[in-house]
């Protein structure tokens, strides 16, 4: 089977973090490879703990996989602090060719730290490049841009633009956190006209809606789908699932 490697954090709850990159990877029927780069303990409100995985360990665990058989996409999620970005970088320095989808994982949904400042800071210099694409929500954006929120997609695209000026060679700017009557995401690289993704706003949320989206996208960009296409059926494939959620 085709391989994704996820690089991310694990989250006791199960809603998000590796346990739902894992989830997304095996219904697109995908191998998953993985490098664990935090253990934390959640609730579906809070986090409650955190421990970060020494950088040293991170980097062989990517050696590991890669080592293991080919990896035909890179999904990076949670990388905690600068020194497990600084790490992940190096690792995968060496496998340049394969596209790494980066979502820039900053706050949990309940509000919680999942990158330091000097992570951010990192993130920017050392992964941000390096990423075929980057898939921040509308607060991630504002965050790595040191912005106010994007109020619609107007500002949206702006800010998609920016961050693709950063060095990304193209950027998901996702607007769930947007209102509206359609949640809709927009897509920019250096190469063709921005791409716009909608589909109707659902009540009610999902914890790990963004980790599903990147590993999506990371699945179908291994299966070899244009960029374009694997950002369509990602979208398809989280509204899908948000639409079975229980809403109790």
């Amino acid at each position: 089977m085709t391989a994704v490697l996820v690089i991310a954090g694990t989250d006791s709850s199960g809603g998000a973090g590796l346990v739902r990159d894992v989830g997304t990877l095996q219904d697109l029927q995908v191998s998953v490879r993985c490098a664990v780069t935090a253990v934390t303990a959640q609730t579906n409100t809070a986090v409650v703990a955190a421990h970060v995985v020494p950088a040293g360990i991170v980097r062989a665990q990517i050696a590991a996989a890669f080592a293991t058989g080919a990896v035909a996409a890179v999904k990076v999620g949670m990388l905690a602090d600068a020194a497990t970005v600084a790490a992940v970088a190096e690792a995968l320095a060496a496998h340049a060719s394969v596209p790494l989808v980066l979502d820039p994982v900053l706050v949990s949904s309940s509000g919680g730290a999942l990158l330091d400042a000097a992570g951010r800071r990192a993130l920017r210099e050392l992964l941000l490049p390096r990423a075929a694409l980057l898939t921040p929500n509308i607060p991630e954006a504002a965050a790595l841009l040191q912005d106010e929120a994007a109020g619609d997609e107007g500002q949206m695209l702006r800010q998609a633009q920016q961050l693709l000026a950063l060095g990304a060679r193209a950027v998901l700017l996702k607007g769930g956190h947007a209102a509206g009557a359609e949640c809709a995401d927009v897509l920019v690289t250096h190469a063709t006209a921005a791409a716009r993704f909608a589909a109707p706003r659902l009540p009610g949320s999902l914890r790990g809606s963004g980790c599903a989206l990147a590993s999506a996208i990371a699945a179908y960009l291994a299966r070899g789908l244009a960029l374009a296409a694997a950002c369509a059926e990602a979208k398809r494939y989280v509204s899908a699932l948000f639409a079975a959620r229980p809403l109790a």
